[in-house]
């Protein structure tokens, strides 16, 4: 891939990322050897080399304010779109500072980092909705922005801080913003 210019190569990675999760990452597949579970990064071969320095020129940015419970998508500054979001819980907070968009995800698998076990129930009401926004990853957990099942549609009306430190959004909302940003968009994440 060296002849690819990082340009070309940052729009390709959703493709590839598919390509490497098998067909189990495209919508209405089901796969027993190759399952999407908590969306994973884009495998490390066809990440860019230093991320921070991937050439996206766009001009957006995610801020998600936990006080108003808000997130917003700015454009040169200037709001282009604002939506009412579900935090994390006190004990299991949405984590704080300045990220980027790692990975995008249509269709994304549930898997619990406590008890391990895989929702089956995939699209817009399964657990994550059918859109994810990754934006930080620790060595256990993998937090986003995804959307919601009609069932749990209440904690984002309601500006809950009820998840496990993602970002929930109501499923028209969620998509509006995937199909608005990119890797690499920053993401910041204030009090």
């Amino acid at each position: 891939m060296k002849h690819l210019s990082p340009q070309r190569l940052v729009r390709l990675l959703p493709a590839l990322a598919v390509l490497a999760l098998g067909t189990a990452a495209l919508p209405g597949r089901t796969g027993q050897s190759a399952t999407l579970v908590t969306p994973a990064p884009v495998p490390a071969a066809v990440t860019p080399a230093n991320p921070s320095t991937a050439a996206v020129t766009s001009t957006r940015e995610i801020v998600l304010e936990l006080g108003k419970r808000t997130i917003s998508l700015l454009d040169n500054g200037k709001v282009i779109g604002s939506w009412p979001v579900a935090i994390g819980d006190p004990s299991t907070p949405t984590p704080t500072g300045s990220f980027k968009v790692r990975n995008k995800v249509v269709n994304p698998q549930y898997q619990s980092t406590v008890s391990g076990k895989v929702n089956p129930t995939r699209g817009a009401q399964g657990p994550l909705g059918d859109r994810w926004i990754g934006f930080h990853t620790t060595t256990k957990d993998q937090y986003g922005i995804h959307g919601t099942p009609t069932a749990w549609e209440w904690t984002v009306k309601g500006r809950e801080a009820v998840s496990r430190g993602c970002v929930r959004m109501l499923t028209p909302h969620v998509r509006a913003l995937f199909d608005q940003v990119e890797v690499g968009t920053p993401v910041v994440v204030k009090r």
